[in-house]
């Protein structure tokens, strides 16, 4: 046995090693805490990764931190639920109105927009940002590090360079947004170049690379001015108020007597995006007119227009985009195909784009342009032949519409020849021939089907004195038959409401559509009598060549009285051009009576509070909570896409985690709102490790890694969200207005909260607290000199008529051209940045 006398220690200066007898050894401190990168990270390493390869480890916390990245998303997600749920309180306010026993209700929000957006709504989109500083600051015994101040600045700039530039570039050709509220725009826009500014005035001029006590309040108290002078910009109390239409939201102090009525009167439903019983009425008595649509659909498509007509703020849309990236439920209606299509249909007037009230039909004002008939059938071998579009109304202007084609079960280039042109009708034309061409491939295949589409055009001037017919969208079928065939009516009897307006009564010709024929009607009372319960009459059907449906359209006189069911007879005869009569040349139409109104009106006003209810951002119980984090699409299977499941199979683990967060619904909100904010603490600080690890194994410092990595990994859902809001809505103030009071509220909480807590520990302690201007000092000059630049851009999009005297959109080249100025600035940003901390500057 060897005595520890003869036993060899030998310690290498600067290693990890220990010599025993010749063998060594590796030291326990080193296996722990001691290996490369293993000291970055305030929480993890959990485990020794001593034997790990460097590559292997980078590669896992690389996967691990944009796996994170997702999961603070849909964590947010829910936070910014607890948000919208404390944002949206009213109060009533009753006025006295025309009826004595009924006072007129309006509805007024507590929280003022411009508050909302600087404090609760600023926090849930940079909560992550503001808490990684934070906990960056405090984890490390108060003294400040690189990433967390790195991702304020790279942040900010990828928010103001690269999503300005996308909004800018998004806007359909034609189209252009202004910034709604200017005032609120220049203040929180003045701000953000101060707050930067004021980070330079800090660490390099009053106390160079300190930060005094009294400069951490200063930044700090900063944010409720900001808020201050916000609120009063948004209230108007200097200078003139706004001319642009705030009837969107009714506030107390310029709500004006009779205002409902006068909107009422204009027929404005779904005001506020409320649900409106006589605009529901309206609506559905529109969405009537398309054939085939039940109360089910109708109740959709309300659904969607009011979702439409509400105003969102920027929240909703970042809501919005990360459940679309993460396969959940989503904030927007999911429409089948069929729906779109009438949904598309109802929205091409555009006098009505969002309220659901179709414009009444003008024909001493407008054009109407719609095609002869529904639908044709041709043979596959018929080659090319002719579609009619007619123009009725006013016909002594000049008028265009566009013409395309759109797939069904055949496809274009395989079994015909696609179609996108211009038609244009001069003063006097009244019909239009387009040729359509049919592929024949000499395949057996069945009855296939596509469509021609009328839509008017982009350009404003060219909508004007010109709007679509009823029949915009025909169905083409492609079969091999050339007979004249038969005509007959679709069944033996149709029952329509005694509201329905119209009644739609579809007559075919089957089993060949060669030749045009033409079939007489006549309408035959029985104990619905013409003149008083229908506009009955005769009259004549003409099919053209090709042509395989025709509508016999029947006024219905709604009385509003109660009364038995009713009903009169229409009868087919004398057709001509070879045709015969089918089986059903006689139909009874019966005419119920609305008795039940107020019941089936009930039931379309639960069927669509239940449809807008799904699409909320927040949930009111754990259950719908649970029920959406274990469902792909919310539970909303039928419109759940391929990708839909592989991103719900991707952040299933973390959609089930955060559903046992307390749900908006309990407590007002404000339970899942510190709750919500502590995930995101948690998780904020284990990004922060991974970046850090990572960066440190790939060779990149920290702050490098902070406008890179976690900067675009913190700031994607923004993106979407803010390409959404621009293309969306009217104004592009939840677009980029609001980008620049979100980069000033970083500075203010997420510097100015962590560095004054820092200051103050350090000023107990006796210490200073110490902040390296070098890198920090560079990246936050070089931002304000090219933030102050893409300001500039901004507003002389606004007021130069080259740039089409709008934010975003207007003139097509010059939109690229700027959003290449913008992305370019963000290039420049990184580049310099990086080159700097390597000590190229």
């Amino acid at each position: 046995m060897t005595s520890l006398d003869d036993v060899i220690i030998i310690q290498e200066p600067n290693s990890s090693y220990l010599t025993v007898n010749n063998v060594s050894y590796v030291q326990e401190s080193y296996v722990h805490k001691g290996y490369t990168c293993s000291g970055e990270g305030l929480l993890l390493p959990i485990i020794s990764e001593y034997t790990w390869s460097e590559g292997a480890r980078a590669f896992l916390y690389l996967v691990g931190l944009l796996y994170c990245f997702m999961g603070v998303a849909i964590i947010a997600d829910i936070f910014m639920g607890a948000i919208e749920k404390i944002t949206s309180k009213t109060r009533k306010v009753y006025l006295t109105s025309e009826k004595e026993d009924e006072p007129e209700v309006i509805e007024v929000r507590i929280w003022s927009d411009a508050v909302a957006n600087l404090t609760l709504m600023a926090l849930g989109s940079s909560a992550p940002e503001i808490l990684l500083s934070v906990i960056e600051v405090i984890g490390n015994d108060f003294e400040a590090k690189d990433l967390g101040p790195g991702t304020i600045v790279g942040s900010a700039a990828f928010n103001l360079f690269v999503i300005s530039a996308v909004c800018v570039m998004s806007i359909p050709n034609g189209e252009e947004r202004r910034i709604r509220d200017l005032k609120v725009f220049l203040v929180t826009a003045v701000f953000s170049v101060v707050a930067y500014l004021w980070l330079l005035i800090i660490l390099m001029v009053t106390s160079p690379e300190e930060v005094e006590v009294w400069e951490a309040v200063v930044t700090f108290l900063l944010f409720p001015l900001l808020v201050l002078l916000a609120w009063l910009a948004e209230r108007n109390f200097c200078g003139v108020p706004n001319k642009t239409d705030t009837s969107k939201q009714i506030e107390l102090g310029n709500f004006q007597t009779g205002e409902t009525d006068k909107l009422l009167k204009e027929k404005q439903y779904f005001r506020d995006g409320r649900l409106d019983r006589d605009g529901l009425v309206a609506f559905i008595k529109e969405v009537k007119n398309y054939p085939g649509l039940t109360d089910e659909d109708a109740a959709v498509l309300a659904a969607s227009k009011l979702v439409e007509s509400q105003s969102h703020s920027r929240m909703w849309y970042r809501v919005g985009a990360v459940r679309n990236m993460t396969g959940g439920r989503k904030t927007q209606p999911q429409l089948s195909t069929k729906l779109k299509e009438v949904y598309s249909a109802m929205n091409e007037h555009p006098e009505a784009p969002t309220l659901g009230d179709v414009p009444k039909v003008m024909p001493h004002q407008n054009a109407i342009i719609d095609f002869h008939a529904a639908s044709c059938a041709v043979m596959e071998n018929i080659g090319k032949f002719e579609v009619a579009i007619i123009r009725s109304g006013r016909t002594d202007n000049e008028v265009n519409v566009r013409v395309e084609t759109i797939d069904g079960t055949a496809t274009e280039d395989q079994d015909y020849i696609p179609i996108n042109q211009v038609i244009t009708f001069g003063p006097g034309e009244t019909e239009k021939l387009i040729e359509v061409e049919i592929i024949n491939d000499n395949q057996w295949e069945p009855d296939e089907e596509f469509f021609l589409k009328i839509s008017l055009l982009y350009n404003a001037e060219k909508r004007q004195g010109v709007q679509l017919g009823r029949i915009s969208i025909m169905e083409i079928t492609i079969l091999n038959d050339d007979e004249p065939g038969m005509v007959m009516f679709q069944k033996r009897g149709f029952l329509v409401k005694e509201s329905i307006g119209k009644a739609i009564i579809p007559v075919v010709r089957k089993n060949g559509a060669d030749g045009e024929i033409t079939v007489k009607w006549r309408s035959i009372d029985k104990t619905a009598i013409s003149g008083r319960d229908f506009e009955g009459g005769e009259g004549v059907l003409v099919f053209k060549h090709t042509e395989i449906e025709q509508n016999i359209e029947i006024p219905i006189i709604d009385d509003m009285t109660p009364e038995k069911d009713e009903h009169f007879e229409i009868e087919l005869f004398d057709p001509t051009g070879g045709a015969k009569l089918g089986q059903i040349n006689r139909t009874a139409v019966t005419i119920t009576n609305d008795d039940d109104f107020n019941n089936v009106l009930a039931n379309m006003m639960i069927m669509t509070n239940a449809n807008v209810h799904a699409l909320q951002v927040h949930h009111e119980t754990y259950l719908s909570q649970i029920k959406d984090a274990l469902n792909v699409n919310g539970g909303d299977i039928e419109n759940a896409t391929g990708m839909d499941y592989v991103m719900h199979f991707l952040t299933f683990g973390w959609k089930i985690i955060f559903s046992l967060v307390p749900p908006p619904g309990i407590l007002g909100g404000w339970l899942c709102f510190f709750v919500s904010l502590g995930a995101i603490g948690l998780l904020t600080a284990i990004i922060g490790d991974l970046a850090a690890t990572f960066g440190c194994l790939v060779g990149l410092k920290n702050s490098v890694t902070a406008i890179t990595f976690v900067a675009l990994g913190t700031s994607l859902p923004d993106t979407f969200a803010s390409k959404t809001a621009a293309v969306q809505e009217k104004y592009a103030d939840n677009a980029v207005g609001n980008v620049t009071g979100s980069n000033s509220v970083n500075v203010f909480l997420g510097l100015g909260a962590p560095w004054l807590i820092a200051a103050i520990v350090n000023k107990i302690r006796g210490k200073v607290f110490f902040v390296p201007a070098g890198n920090l000092g560079f990246s936050v000059g070089v931002f304000t000199g090219l933030c102050i630049l893409c300001i500039g851009l901004l507003l002389l999009r606004r007021f130069l008529g080259v740039f089409g005297k709008a934010e975003l959109g207007g003139n097509v080249p010059m939109k690229y051209v700027s959003g290449a100025i913008m992305i370019s600035f963000w290039l420049i940003y990184v580049l310099c940045t990086s080159f700097q901390a390597y000590g190229y500057f």
